[in-house]
Order: C-alpha cells, then sequence, then structure tokens
C-alpha cells in the first residue's frame, strides 16, 4: 500500500467528521431501527440506455481519475466502458452530503452510518435492486442489509469498505500493555496531558460501548440508542476525560506526529494511522480492546431524485467490482467490500492487516448509524437522544 497517498486521499474526508457517525452493532438483518418507516419509494425492475453523465458526492480518495495522482485513476475506465462522463465533488463531512443530497443535483453518495439513516427516513435515498448490481454477490455477507443500509430487510445501498475505530499507545511509555478501553476512561490520569481522543461527537458513543461493558446497570444494548439516562453517562464519562486529553485529533496527520514526538502516547486511531506511525518509526501497537471498538462502513447510496440512475447503478457496480474495489481499499486505507478483491492488492497482506475478511473481528465493532428519537435498539417505553443532542453535549464535553 501506498502509505502516504493512503494518507492524503483520505486526509480531507477524515478531517473534522462534525457530522460525526454513530455506531449500530455489528450484527445485521436489516431490522427496522426503532420503528423507522421510510417513504415508500421503489427501487427500478430493470436497468435501461445509460445517460452519458453521472454526479457524484464522495470522501476524498473515493473518485480517482489521476488528477491527485497519474498513477491512480479508476474514473477514465469505467468512462469508456459505460460511456458515463463522472462529475465528482468531495465532501468534508456527512452534514454536507446530506445537504448536497437534498439538492436532487446528485445520482448517488458515499455515505457514512450517520448519514444513511438521514438520507432513508428523509427519502432523499432510494431502495438499490441489489439484482441490478452483480457484483453485489461477492460483498462479504456481513456487510449486507446491516441496520446502516437497510430497512425491514430492503437494501438502500451497496456496500463499499469498512474499517475500525483502535486504541492505540506508545509501546515505551505505556506499562503495563492496556487490554481495556479503561486507559483512556478510568485510568487516563495516568498519561495525563497524553491521552488523544477523537475530535467528533461520534466519539461519545466509544464512551457509551464501554460502560456498555462495565457498567451493566445503565443498560446499554447499542452504543448509538442512548436514553437520557445512559447518554448523560457517557458525557459525564468524557467530561471526566476531558482534564487528561492533550489533545482532540481530527487531522490524522497531527495524530502520527503526536505519537512520534511524545506528545501523545495513548488514544484512539485507525488501522492507516498505526501503520503510518510504525512506518516513521513510532513504537506503537494498535488493537481491539477487549470491549469492543466503534468503526464504520460506507455504503454508496443512489438519490430518489437521481436524474441519470443508469449511469448511477453502473457505478454502483463498478465501485464494488473486485479490482477497482481493491485500489480504492488499498489507496484510501480500509478493508474492501468484495471479498475478490484481497487477492488483487497490490500488497499481498493488505487484507490480513485490514482483517478484511475476519468475521469475528467484526463482530466485535459497533458501526456508525444514525442516532435519532426513537431507539436503535428496539425500545419503544422511552425515547433516545437525537443526534442533534450529540453535537450539543460534545461543544460542553470540549469547554
Amino acid at each position: 500500500m501506498r502509505i502516504t497517498r493512503t494518507l492524503r486521499a483520505a486526509a480531507a474526508a477524515a478531517l473534522l467528521l462534525t457530522a460525526a457517525a454513530c455506531g449500530s452493532s455489528g450484527s445485521g438483518g436489516g431490522a427496522s431501527p426503532g420503528g423507522l418507516n421510510p417513504p415508500d419509494l421503489k427501487a427500478p425492475s430493470a436497468l435501461g440506455r445509460t445517460e452519458g453523465q453521472v454526479n457524484l458526492i464522495a470522501w476524498a480518495g473515493y473518485v480517482e481519475d489521476g488528477s491527485n495522482d497519474p498513477k491512480v485513476d479508476w474514473v477514465h475506465d469505467f468512462e469508456k466502458q459505460t460511456g458515463c462522463q463522472v462529475h465528482s465533488k468531495v465532501a468534508a463531512s456527512s452534514d454536507e452530503m446530506v445537504k448536497l443530497m437534498k439538492t436532487g443535483e446528485y445520482d448517488a453518495v458515499s455515505a457514512s452510518g450517520d448519514a444513511s439513516l438521514r438520507l432513508i427516513a428523509s427519502g432523499d435515498a432510494a431502495p438499490v435492486n441489489t439484482a441490478l448490481v452483480p457484483n453485489y454477490k461477492d460483498v462479504f455477507p456481513d456487510l449486507k442489509l446491516q441496520a446502516w443500509n437497510s430497512v425491514k430487510g430492503k437494501a438502500y445501498g451497496i456496500p463499499h469498505g469498512r474499517g475500525a475505530n483502535l486504541l492505540m499507545y506508545d509501546t515505551q511509555k505505556v506499562n503495563p500493555a492496556p487490554t481495556s478501553w479503561s486507559a483512556v476512561f478510568d485510568d487516563a490520569a495516568r498519561y495525563k496531558g497524553h491521552v488523544t481522543a477523537y475530535d467528533s461527537p461520534i466519539y461519545i458513543a466509544d464512551a457509551a460501548l464501554y460502560l456498555k461493558a462495565t457498567r451493566p446497570e445503565l443498560k446499554i444494548k447499542d452504543p448509538y440508542a442512548l436514553d437520557q439516562k445512559q447518554f448523560d453517562a457517557a458525557v459525564a464519562l468524557l467530561k471526566k476525560q476531558n482534564a487528561d486529553v492533550g489533545e482532540y485529533w481530527s487531522d490524522y496527520l497531527k495524530e502520527v506526529s503526536a505519537f512520534k514526538s511524545g506528545d501523545s502516547v495513548i488514544g484512539t486511531t485507525w488501522q492507516v494511522i498505526a501503520n503510518l506511525a510504525a512506518s516513521e518509526g513510532a513504537k506503537i501497537k494498535a488493537f481491539v480492546p477487549k470491549e469492543g471498538a466503534t468503526g464504520w462502513s460506507d455504503t454508496w447510496m443512489v438519490s430518489a431524485k437521481a436524474k441519470h440512475p443508469n449511469c448511477a447503478y453502473k457505478w454502483l457496480d463498478w465501485i464494488v467490482s473486485p479490482k477497482v474495489n481493491a485500489q480504492v481499499a488499498e489507496y484510501f486505507g480500509e478493508a474492501p467490500a468484495n471479498a475478490k478483491a484481497c487477492a488483487l492488492t497490490g500488497d499481498k497482506n493488505f487484507c490480513a492487516t485490514y482483517h478484511a475478511a475476519d468475521t469475528a473481528y467484526w463482530k466485535r465493532v459497533a458501526f456508525w448509524n444514525t442516532p435519532i428519537q426513537q431507539c436503535l435498539d428496539g425500545r419503544t417505553d422511552v425515547k433516545c437522544v437525537p443526534y442533534a443532542k450529540w453535537v450539543q453535549a460534545w461543544t460542553e464535553i470540549k469547554g
């Protein structure tokens, strides 16, 4: 993997995901999240002639045409094969993606879990007929019909890639080696001023995941379906942690620098960051702690107002095709969605490093989802704290 390019490509997408996503459990089944009832939209039963162009909203690094790096280009072959000219806009946050999709000017979007349910509920994203996406058959089963990309067994997109939020630590300065998220929560004072945390409301879910394991009396089932009492406990834990945090990171190149300099010795990270930090000499390890971890799974969704739906479907099939999915995953720094992509990565150890086919690993990851008032864990006797309140609380947490 060309790690520096990976970081540059993903940095814009990673930067300030202030619309930060919220996870659902790693279990799937496509159950209706807390009674969510989206508009009754229909997926096409067949494709027609392509329209000559497609307008996409994407994270940086997902729609590469060689302009950022001449060696990284999967757009021009798509255009040649389909006749669909690609016009793409890079979005810096999930909130921006949602806003752009509402304009009706875009045909498809690479939505993360914090955006997907909002797009489904509002009727801005249409159901997808997976039979019209031939490469869907090779997508890992544990990415299909999940709580962030389906409702009541109906698919609303094609999985693209995934990753986990890991605990990284300096092996020379953190002893004994941690096994739990307690190292950055209950025991954070041991590393006062040198703890780092992801700068986003999504991080509330990390605290909730820890409390799910350590405070059973709170009865947290899903770290993204929090009633007021559960939410308040997560916020209180993060306010306590704030005294020990040296830096909240959003630009992960800065996180690499902080671990190299010793300003940070323990905190949340991504696999691609850990790889780069280690390649530049930092003495670090990164892993999923015993409580599990949060993570993301991105999904290509089609606009309900798509002016070029046939080209959009062609793009969905292209981006998840084995060769292209391998290129995107390796360039961006995430596990591919297509199982056949693993044989086509430049780094033959890539899929092992990113746990692409490790079902047991992903069962320990609570993937991002959108917190809504209707509790995602199925409870109907209480209301859960919606996303807007997570954003407000994050400002309070950081002071």
